[in-house]
């Protein structure tokens, strides 16, 4: 019966294939990237007018030391520095 399920509503496949409607980790308030991330803050872009990106800022782990107790000024000035930056993009139904 699944298969015939699957071929009359072929959205069902992706729904749970993807697992788009749920939200991992569960109960983490994602907006707080530092309760589970050392070094990390979380910057918020606007990208056009009503859609606003969030952003999780890392600092590489030979700065960690560096990086502890400083503000967002600080971040958004290291990332002007001369080490690379790595843009990682990914979500879910629950946090995209």
């Amino acid at each position: 019966s699944v298969p015939f399920l699957i071929r009359l509503f072929p959205v069902l496949l992706t729904k749970f294939v993807f697992l788009n409607f749920l939200a991992f980790p569960f109960f983490v308030d994602l907006r707080r990237p530092e309760l589970l991330l050392n070094n990390t803050i979380s910057l918020y872009l606007a990208t056009e007018p009503g859609v606003t990106v969030g952003i999780w800022h890392t600092v590489p782990g030979s700065r960690g030391a560096e990086a502890q107790g400083k503000d967002q000024r600080w971040y958004e000035e290291a990332l002007a520095d001369a080490h690379p930056v790595i843009i990682y993009l990914h979500g879910n139904g629950g946090t995209r």
